[in-house]
C-alpha cells in the first residue's frame, strides 16, 4: 500500500474547459511527470503507478481529458468534444499546472496510447525533456494483430453506430469496457483508424496548426508481445509522426515480468509492476537498460 496519496486538482484550459486531475508528490522529488491517459481510461486507473513513481522521487500528475472521468459535463451526448481537443488544449494546460506545482525540475511525459499521439498539438511541448510511451501506436486495424480485426470491425460499425444513433454517444455497451466517449471523439478516431497513415493525412488540414516535426524530446516506447493493437508495425507508423525525435524501443514479453497477461493496458496494473522501475529510471535520468534505437 503506497504512503503518497493524491491531491485532487481543478483546472482550467485556455478555453475556459474545467479538468480534474491528482497530484502525487514523493519525498525529495526530483523529476516531475505527467501521465497522459488512453482513450476511454480515467485518471484513477493509472494511481498505482503514479504513487510508485511518486515514492521514487517524482511528483506525478494525472488528469482527465475532457469529457472523460472528473472531467467531464452532466452529459456528453451530442457534444462537440474532438478528439484533437484533448491534445490541443487539455495536455497544454496540465503542463503548465505540473511546471506550477514542481517548479524547478524537469518536466517528463508517460504516455499510454492516444496519450502518446498528441505532443504535436502542443504549443508548450517543449517543455517536456523525455517521454516514455507505454503500448503507443496508431489505431489503424490493418496494423493490428489479424485475430483482432474482426471485434474491432463490429466495435467500429456494429456497436459504435448502434450506440451514437441510441445514446448520441459511445456507451460503455456490448464489450466497450472503457469510459462512455462524446460522439465527435467516436467518430474521429474510427476515421483515422481506417488509414494506414492514421491522423498524417490530417496534419495540413483539421490538424493545422501542428508541430510534429519540431517535437525533439526523446521518446523512449514500450511495446508488448501480447498486445494486439500496439504491434511493432503500428508503433513504427505512429512514430515516423515524430521525425525529428530521438526514438528508442524495448519489447517485454508477460514471461519477463513472470505475468500470465500485458496486452494493451497490464502495464499499469500492479501485477506489473516490476516493469515500472525502468520506467522512472529512463524519465528521472533518461537511462536506457534494454532499449534498441531506431
Amino acid at each position: 500500500m503506497s504512503t503518497v496519496q493524491p491531491q485532487s486538482l481543478t483546472f482550467q484550459a485556455e478555453d475556459g474547459w474545467q479538468l480534474t486531475g491528482d497530484l502525487y508528490v514523493g519525498r525529495s522529488p526530483k523529476v516531475a511527470i505527467l501521465v497522459s491517459s488512453g482513450t476511454g481510461f480515467p485518471r484513477r486507473f493509472y494511481r498505482h503507478m503514479a504513487a510508485y513513481l511518486a515514492e521514487q522521487g517524482a511528483v506525478v500528475l494525472t488528469y482527465d481529458y475532457r469529457g472523460i472521468g472528473g472531467s467531464k459535463t452532466a452529459s456528453i451526448a451530442r457534444s462537440a468534444i474532438d478528439l484533437p481537443d484533448w491534445g490541443r488544449l487539455d495536455m497544454p494546460a496540465t503542463i503548465d499546472v505540473l511546471e506550477a506545482k514542481a517548479p524547478d525540475l524537469p518536466i517528463t511525459h508517460l504516455a499510454h496510447s492516444v496519450g502518446g499521439h498528441f505532443l504535436g498539438l502542443m504549443p508548450n511541448h517543449d517543455k517536456i525533456a523525455r517521454n516514455a510511451f507505454l503500448a503507443v501506436s496508431t489505431g489503424y486495424i490493418g496494423h493490428h494483430a489479424a485475430h483482432y480485426r474482426l471485434m474491432e470491425a463490429y466495435f467500429w460499425w456494429g456497436l459504435g453506430s448502434y450506440s451514437l444513433m441510441r445514446h448520441g454517444q459511445l456507451k460503455p455497451i456490448g464489450g466497450w469496457r472503457g469510459e462512455a466517449l462524446p460522439p465527435e471523439v467516436f467518430k474521429t478516431w474510427r476515421r483515422w483508424s481506417h488509414r494506414p497513415t492514421y491522423f498524417q493525412k490530417d496534419f495540413e488540414s483539421t490538424l493545422a496548426p501542428q508541430h510534429y516535426d519540431q517535437v525533439r524530446s526523446p521518446i523512449r516506447s514500450w511495446l508488448f508481445t501480447d498486445d494486439p493493437i500496439a504491434t511493432p508495425k503500428a508503433h513504427e507508423v505512429l512514430l515516423d509522426a515524430y521525425p525529428n525525435a530521438p526514438k528508442s524501443l524495448t519489447l517485454t514479453s508477460p514471461k519477463d515480468l513472470n505475468v500470465k497477461r500485458i496486452g494493451h493496458e497490464g502495464a499499469f496494473k500492479p501485477e506489473c509492476a516490476p516493469l515500472w522501475a525502468d520506467v522512472f529510471e529512463w524519465l528521472a535520468n533518461g537511462t536506457e537498460t534494454r532499449g534498441t534505437d531506431f
